[in-house]
């Protein structure tokens, strides 16, 4: 455990290459698909080359990589040097020769990304831009004018043959035997006895890495294959009789959003959902029912969840109105887990969210939903902090939202930035790409701290924290005893979390008595402890300093 090093594919072929100094070497997967031109890189705090470059690597096979691999693989059994392989879509290569590119689009150059923030942004929009099979042009990026990677466009989506040939692989479907003398991946249970219904996703969020990886296209499996799976779980001599989820990046999408794509690509300057659903999107849960259905029907199936996530605005969007019902009577566990992530507008229009109107007209279809079946079923909410766009004060609102909900959540996701995401870009540059105009981002780490320590305001240790940023925004009136405050006064409420009694006061300890729940008299008892506080120095036990984050590059579905 714990043994994979930062920057694993560097250090990896690093490695390698002084063992094997003439042999190919191909990488890919989600690191090297990320991090394939320049980029921001968190860890470091700088913009960073190719990752061809840094490891020494031949090619790169970005994406899934089903098609490429084995083109290369063709390529390089028919004799074809390694450096020769420059025509294969969903690679990345290198050359210093400028001829070996042809038809391409000049990205700004490697040193005018690193030294300019607009160039970078400009930089990134135009690889967002080229992230289609079907619309994308080959782009190229150049390191002092003598190296050049080239990027050729993504390889096609997979028919669902070849999707269902992919899956039908004998995978050992378990963790490497290595794990074993440590007591083996706890999270294997989870994962083990799920089904990959779908790849790709239209969903568009800013903070998510699949439009580079996966792309927007969905690719699916038959209703046969995913059944054949189903069936060779259940003869599993752990398995329970519950299949903990069908889905992919989105379970509820099983087709592409419009007839067209799959011939045209994705729109390049539209998503498909947001700011609000395309004309042309095709929404339709029949499909995705009828496998459900099947799956249940299953011998030795008890129960079929549904936890990888479901697009509530795309839910909203099929008239037939038949998924919710079906979701709640058999595919919860008590608990739907959702992704509204924020609540304040223009944070949701900088996630490539819904406005909160949408999640709420949700909320109330779930709720109505599961009363008309007799079912005390509820919504867990994933939410994030500091995402670029959000201040303290959008921070406060959404503590306020979840104060009038009666809910704190038990997890929170501070927004870290990932290569090859909008978010990331907005995060480094100040800049949101796609418009290119200036977007405020918390980058201190006890701003960030704060905006985190707001969502769970209920919780003692936060105090300090929620504090300090109910006044930064003159916010005080939520500090009290009123229904609507977030927190107690300081004193009264150290005395509350470390559990002592109060002592009974008397008038004549020129004490004033005041009445939980009168606005007035809270806000003279604010107002006095407020005074008392600056006789004294309230100092935050918790030094937040910036941590190096281990980015699970593999968890970047939301």
């Amino acid at each position: 455990m714990g043994k994979r090093p930062d920057y694993a594919v560097v250090s990896y072929c690093n490695l390698i290459r002084q063992t094997y100094k003439h042999n190919p070497i191909i990488i890919g997967g989600i690191e090297a698909s990320l991090r394939r031109l320049g980029h921001y890189d968190y860890w470091s705090n700088k913009v960073k080359r190719s990752i061809l470059l840094d490891s020494g690597a031949d090619l790169i096979s970005y994406g899934m990589g089903e098609h490429s691999i084995v083109e290369i693989a063709d390529a390089l059994a028919s004799g074809l040097a390694v450096k020769d392989i420059t025509y294969i879509d969903g690679t990345v290569f290198k050359t210093r020769n400028k001829e070996d590119i042809y038809d391409a689009l000049e990205l700004p150059s490697f040193n005018k990304i690193k030294e300019g923030k607009t160039a970078y942004a400009k930089s990134f929009y135009l690889q967002y831009q080229n992230t289609d099979p079907f619309t994308a042009r080959r782009i190229y990026e150049t390191y002092d004018e003598k190296m050049f990677v080239v990027q050729n466009p993504p390889a096609k989506p997979l028919t669902q043959m070849e999707m269902d040939d992919i899956y039908a692989l004998p995978y050992m479907r378990t963790y490497h035997p290595i794990y074993e003398k440590d007591g083996g991946v706890p999270a294997i249970e989870e994962v083990k006895f799920s089904l990959v219904s779908n790849r790709g996703c239209f969903g568009g969020c800013s903070f998510c890495a699949l439009t580079f990886h996966q792309g927007r296209i969905i690719q699916t499996r038959s209703h046969e294959s995913i059944l054949a799976e189903a069936k060779k779980m259940t003869q599993d001599k752990d398995f329970k009789g519950y299949i903990h989820d069908v889905g992919g990046p989105t379970a509820n999408f099983r087709a592409p959003a419009c007839t067209k794509q799959l011939t045209k690509g994705v729109c390049k300057n539209r998503q498909c959902l947001f700011p609000t659903p395309c004309k042309n999107l095709v929404a339709d849960h029949s499909d995705y029912i009828s496998l459900l259905r099947k799956l249940r029907n299953i011998k030795g199936v008890k129960k079929v969840f549904v936890r990888s996530g479901i697009r509530f605005d795309y839910l909203l969007c099929d008239t037939k109105n038949n998924f919710l019902e079906e979701l709640c009577k058999y595919h919860v566990s008590g608990q739907l887990k959702v992704a509204p992530e924020h609540i304040s507008d223009p944070v949701l229009q900088k996630m490539g969210k819904p406005p909160v109107s949408v999640y709420n007209e949700f909320v109330r279809k779930y709720h109505d939903m599961n009363e008309r079946l007799g079912l005390k079923q509820y919504l867990v909410p994933y939410l994030m902090s500091s995402h670029p766009g959000s201040t303290l004060q959008e921070a406060v609102d959404l503590a306020e939202y979840l104060r009038d909900l009666g809910y704190m959540p038990q997890q929170v996701q501070d927004f870290y930035p990932t290569p090859s995401t909008i978010s990331t870009c907005m995060y480094y540059t100040g800049l949101d790409p796609r418009t290119m105009e200036p977007v405020y981002v918390a980058t201190n780490p006890h701003e960030k701290a704060m905006q985190r320590a707001l969502i769970q305001y209920r919780n003692p240790k936060n105090y300090d924290l929620v504090h300090e940023a109910l006044v930064k925004t003159n916010r005080t009136d939520l500090i009290g005893f009123d229904a609507h405050c977030l927190i107690r006064p300081r004193k009264l409420a150290k005395e509350e979390f470390s559990g002592k009694k109060k002592t009974k006061r008397t008038p004549n300890q020129n004490q004033t008595k005041y009445k939980a729940g009168s606005s007035r008299n809270t806000e003279k008892f604010s107002g006095k402890i407020s005074s008392q506080n600056t006789k004294k120095k309230h100092t935050i036990r918790t030094v937040h300093k910036k941590e190096i984050v281990r980015i699970c590059y593999e968890n970047i579905y939301h």
